[in-house]
């Protein structure tokens, strides 16, 4: 049956990739540019509003206890306040600080900014392929 694999398929699981490293390279030295380890500047960066740590582990895809070090890491510089949740005290929310949201947005902007760079496409170009890979992702709930 692998001999009967797609080739375009495989070629643009190969793309995807290539772009998804360009990606992170950035993302990753903006973050060094910021003093942030990668994982910190990625839990900074998914962080909008009081979100519980299980939350965001669910959302970086760890284990919450890996989470419980990189907020750690992001209240030492002072990024991120834990604050117990008003329904559940056992349950605690993650907080930015003004420091933390200036420190996401300038993180943001700059990531933005790269992609922009990568993605230098005509516009309709850009819009058909955020559309082609919109349409490979489910609908969020």
């Amino acid at each position: 049956m692998s001999g009967d694999a797609d080739p375009v398929a495989a070629e643009l699981a190969d793309l995807v990739f290539q772009v998804a490293g360009r990606l992170r390279v950035s993302f990753n030295a903006n973050a060094a540019e910021l003093d942030l380890p990668p994982t910190q500047a990625l839990a900074l960066t998914l962080l909008d509003s009081p979100t519980p740590m299980r939350d965001l582990a669910d959302r970086l895809s760890c284990d919450a206890s890996n989470v419980t070090g990189i907020i750690d890491g992001l209240e030492r510089r002072g990024l991120v306040v834990r604050r117990p949740s008003p329904t559940d005290r056992r349950v605690k929310h993650l907080v930015l600080t003004e420091e933390g949201e200036r420190r996401r947005a300038e993180l943001r902007a700059r990531n933005h900014a790269k992609a922009a760079e990568l993605f230098a496409l005509p516009p309709q170009q850009r819009r058909q392929l955020r559309d082609l890979l919109a349409a490979l992702l489910p609908a969020e709930d």
